[in-house]
């Protein structure tokens, strides 16, 4: 936790300021002297990664909106002269296209993460939804987003999920012909999707402030995931976890310029450099790859209801998490059985991955099964696959947390952060001479 404040007024307009609005003191006990878990490594460098994807998408879309066209017959030319005409236009672009594919790579990392070491338990319940409703809003935005060019993938996608939200009972029919704005996909579909793309970042800004607020209150979890017992256990976040959070942040830029400047296209669709075009549909519609694995989990059950269900139940189980898992033990450090459902449990997500951009009938295995071997064709399907790999999605959710956290046996668990290290004392190297403590 924060604990008291202890920042002190330096000039007289910091103590003419911190009478009236104290800002700098906020800033100064959540950014400077806010106590962290001296332990922390580098998986817990992605929360300030991702504060900062936030802020470059933001920017770079404040810019793209100033020249682009919200219109049918101009959004696709607009996007081109952004591109061609616009100084500078071709890097803004990029950076916002591939900025929100590694803005999904940073949060994907930042939940297994939390997942590992059980970050979503007591007393980080509220922390953990509302980093839930943040990805919700993540994923509103980059759909929305994704639609804006009007390619011919853009177009199709918005026509293919947009269809999936009717099979909803009762409240489907309403909520899809409020989001095409009439009868089909077309201009005020366009309009809503540019409008609510705008607007959904800021309420991320305000969601993320909400969330290290809520991280505030009980403060970090660690790699051990034992509560923080003295001030021995913990650091001021500055300057140990801005020099090395700021070293994160330094490879991932790298990483993240290696895919503007050297491969900008990779992450998308070729087909979306074609103008929209209603009728002609592309051979393979597929969503960009962070939404892959829930696509894969839509096409994995036969009923269209029922995966729109399944898959709008693979966030929703996310949010109540917190009180599925029955361990006591946070951090799968000490729990060795839950570690291997754990690993498993990332392949199926990859799988999940990988299927959603095949076909359904394509063969996962070449040259197994055929025309006269019709069983054998469809288990080797990629639709099989995914099947599979969706039914261990939700069974290590609904089956393997709560069970195995009541049979498991953990290892047995440091009373504190500072406990492993001071139970082993230093040695004394070959050749060296004790100190006369020692030696007593």
């Amino acid at each position: 936790m924060s604990g008291h404040s202890t920042y002190e007024p330096k000039t007289g307009f910091e103590r003419w300021m911190d009478m009236r609005l104290p800002v700098i003191r906020l800033a100064y006990d959540s950014v400077v002297a806010f106590p962290t878990p001296k332990n922390l490594n580098y998986w817990w460098t992605f929360g300030g990664i991702l504060a900062l994807m936030l802020g470059v998408q933001i920017v770079t879309g404040i810019v793209l909106v100033m020249h682009y066209v919200p219109h049918v017959d101009h959004a696709f030319a607009s996007v081109e002269r952004i591109m061609r005409d616009v100084n500078y236009g071709w890097l803004i672009r990029y950076m916002h296209a591939n900025g929100a594919s590694m803005f999904f790579v940073a949060v994907y990392i930042h939940i297994l993460r939390n997942l590992y070491y059980g970050s979503y338990k007591a007393p980080r319940e509220v922390l953990w939804i509302i980093g839930c409703l943040i990805y919700l809003v993540m994923m509103a935005t980059a759909f929305m987003g994704y639609v804006l060019p009007w390619g011919q993938m853009s177009f199709h996608g918005a026509v293919v999920i947009t269809n999936l939200l009717g099979a909803l009972p009762i409240v489907g029919e309403s909520i899809t012909t409020w989001l095409w704005g009439g009868f089909a996909v077309d201009n005020p579909t366009l309009n809503r999707f540019f409008s609510l793309h705008y607007l959904l970042p800021f309420v991320l800004a305000g969601l993320v402030g909400l969330h290290i607020w809520a991280l505030h209150v009980p403060g970090n979890n660690n790699p051990l995931g034992v509560n923080v017992k003295s001030s021995e256990d913990t650091v001021p976040f500055h300057p140990y976890y801005t020099v090395k959070d700021g070293f994160a942040i330094s490879i991932f830029l790298i990483l993240f310029a290696s895919f503007v400047f050297y491969n900008p296209n990779i992450l998308g669709h070729a087909d979306n450099y074609i103008p929209a075009n209603p009728l002609v549909t592309p051979a393979h519609i597929v969503p960009e790859w962070y939404f892959l694995p829930f696509y894969a989990i839509l096409r994995a059950i036969p009923d269209k209801l029922g995966g729109v269900l399944a898959m709008f139940g693979a966030i929703g189980v996310l949010f109540v998490l917190p009180w599925l898992d029955t361990s006591k033990v946070r951090s799968m450090r000490y729990r060795p059985t839950a570690r291997l459902y754990f690993l498993i449990f990332v392949l199926a997500c990859i799988v999940l991955g990988l299927c959603g951009a095949k076909l359904p009938d394509d063969p996962v295995i070449p040259g197994v099964g055929g025309g006269f071997q019709l069983l054998d064709a469809n288990i080797n399907s990629y639709v099989w696959l995914s099947r599979v790999a969706t039914a261990y999605y939700f069974a290590y959710f609904l089956l393997v947390l709560p069970i195995l956290g009541l049979t498991e046996k953990p290892l047995p668990v440091p009373e504190s952060i500072s406990a492993p290290v001071l139970s082993h004392p230093a040695t004394t190297p070959a050749g060296a001479v004790a100190s006369p403590e020692k030696r007593g």
